[in-house]
């Protein structure tokens, strides 16, 4: 499947000013891990992992049916993920998540609403 895959992250931009959008504890937190993300996609449903040293967030959800799915600081949200012209979309309470393949990169969005919403990018290259 078109999504189904290692990828490593090889550019990001706005993240600290993202972490501090959203009020993250994570805001003086070293940034500059490797982060791997790991998809298995098997028709509509999901395997959506991101591993960074010494953690693990992952999610497993069906795209167009509501899912219970965790923040990356544990918190638990119900929301409906959505695909479109192969991105894929889910709201989190805090900020709009996008994500689409572009050649062999994964590419992911996340954007805070109002007017000075701050819009966080990571490009990943596949391994």
């Amino acid at each position: 499947m078109a999504f189904t895959g290692k990828y490593e992250l090889e550019t990001q931009e706005n993240y600290e000013e993202f972490l501090e959008a959203i009020g993250s504890r994570l805001l003086n937190a070293k940034t500059d891990y490797k982060v791997v993300t790991e998809i298995f996609q098997d028709g509509n449903d999901f395997t959506w992992t991101q591993i960074i040293p010494k953690w693990t967030w992952s999610n497993k959800f069906t795209v167009g049916k509501e899912c219970e799915l965790e923040t990356m600081m544990g918190s638990k949200f119900k929301t409906t993920v959505t695909m479109e012209g192969g991105t894929i979309s889910m709201q989190f309470p805090q900020y709009l998540f996008t994500a689409e393949i572009s050649e062999d990169k994964l590419i992911m969005n996340c954007t805070t609403p109002g007017p000075k919403g701050v819009t966080f990018n990571r490009v990943n290259k596949r391994i």
